[in-house]
């Protein structure tokens, strides 16, 4: 029997219905930004013109984030200058635009992780040159970084500066996930089982007072970039929420804490609901002091993700995970759809596509990893290695008979010793 030959399809074809598509889907972005200071530790982000390919239009998506730094504003600098980069680098190059939002959640942790290495990395060699800490080197941050590309919403953070989403229909849902140690019931046992111990600040030897803190160094939070004085069990290893809009977009509220301590969510949403971005901010922080002064650095971001005019987009097909999608989810990101506890698509507002909150990296980086070509480089920092010293996430000692030196992912010296001092193997 005679087997027929697929027909092959032009690449002028394939690039056309690529841009078709891209114009089809492609919404409009509008953004705002308001903020009063009062220790000038917060920063934020915006940049609504990036390229996945440099001059490509169709490969544009938009970032924006919130840096809440504390005891000092190094680290919220520093996160603000390199974070979105380093996100990129651990992004494979050549993909196509669904491979690449299947990639981005664990670029963002390669990310996250990589910066906090590096300025640490940067604080002690301040420190080593100058026999002291220098101000600002034991400063740390949260980040809250939003990537938009289309429809498809991507966020990550460490730390409590949240962002919501006010989808049409008045829906309003939480995307980020608050690693206060007072509120977050899981963080504070991973915490101590790591070895750190969480109690108040004691006074006189008796009379306990204020949030949880982790000691030794007193932070509120288990999760941030920076903070040097502190144990390695504050780790910056992000939660990761994916998720694909309705036809009908939606807004986004990214704010530092300085307002989510004053407003619920959904205060916030009604506060400049039905306003144009720019004037929602200003709004949204002038409730939150009206309700509760200025007490601290209060930075608020509204995005709006607004599809084009007179468009119906198809509805979403149901999933389909392809080989490409196993390797880079696996069973992990499926399971951690299923429990998920704020099932947007239930509603049938957003499609969820991904969730992991995980703070093991082994977990978070996973064991399949598509891309050979790479297969000596360390899959955080992005440096590669010399033949013969790379080793896998998931193989035991270095120095071991059994490892597996050709399994999953890669992590040079540095990070495998960031890596087993996060997950309490070792004290650094």
């Amino acid at each position: 029997m005679k087997m027929t030959e697929t027909p092959l399809v032009p690449l002028a074809t394939l690039i056309g219905r690529e841009l078709r598509i891209a114009k089809i889907e492609k919404p409009s972005i509008k953004y705002g930004q308001a903020g009063l200071a009062k220790k000038g530790e917060d920063y934020f982000l915006i940049k609504p013109d990036c390229q996945r390919i440099l001059g490509n239009p169709s490969s544009s998506f938009s970032v924006f984030a919130i840096f809440d730094g504390h005891n000092g504003i190094s680290a919220a600098i520093y996160t603000k200058e390199k974070l979105l980069s380093h996100v990129m680098s651990a992004i494979p190059q050549g993909i196509g635009r669904e491979e690449w939002l299947q990639a981005l959640p664990r670029a963002l942790v390669a990310g996250f992780v990589k910066t906090d290495i590096e300025f640490q990395r940067k604080g002690k060699y301040s420190q080593l040159c100058f026999a002291m800490f220098i101000a600002g080197e034991t400063s740390g941050t949260t980040a809250t970084l939003v990537v938009i590309d289309g429809l498809t919403v991507t966020v990550a953070c460490v730390g409590d500066s949240r962002c919501i989403l006010d989808a049409q229909g008045g829906v309003v849902s939480l995307l980020t996930v608050d690693h206060r140690l007072e509120e977050n019931v899981e963080e504070r046992e991973r915490v101590t089982a790591s070895g750190g111990e969480v109690g108040r600040l004691n006074v006189y030897g008796s009379t306990e007072v204020g949030p949880l803190r982790c000691w030794p160094g007193g932070l509120c939070l288990s999760r941030s970039i920076g903070d040097m004085d502190v144990g390695e069990y504050i780790v910056p290893v992000p939660h990761v929420k994916q998720v694909k809009l309705s036809s009908a977009g939606g807004r986004l509220i990214i704010a530092s804490d300085g307002i989510w301590d004053a407003l619920s969510s959904e205060m916030a949403a009604k506060a400049c609901q039905g306003l144009p971005a720019e004037l929602a901010a200003k709004l949204v922080v002038k409730e939150a002091l009206r309700s509760r002064g200025l007490k601290d650095d209060t930075t608020c971001l509204v995005v709006d993700i607004i599809p084009p005019k007179h468009i119906v987009l198809p509805p979403t097909p149901g999933k389909k995970q392809n080989m490409f999608s196993s390797f880079m989810f696996g069973k992990k990101s499926q399971n951690s759809i299923n429990k998920s506890t704020n099932k947007l698509s239930s509603v049938g507002v957003v499609e969820e596509l991904f969730e992991e909150g995980s703070a093991i990296l082994t977990e978070r980086l996973g064991k399949d990893f598509p891309w050979k070509t790479n297969s000596g480089r360390c899959a955080v920092c992005q440096v590669d290695q010399p033949p013969g010293e790379d080793l896998s996430v998931n193989s035991g000692s270095p120095f071991s008979p059994s490892r597996k030196p050709l399994e999953g992912p890669f992590l040079c010296t540095n990070c495998r010793i960031k890596r087993d001092a996060m997950e309490g193997k070792r004290s650094t």
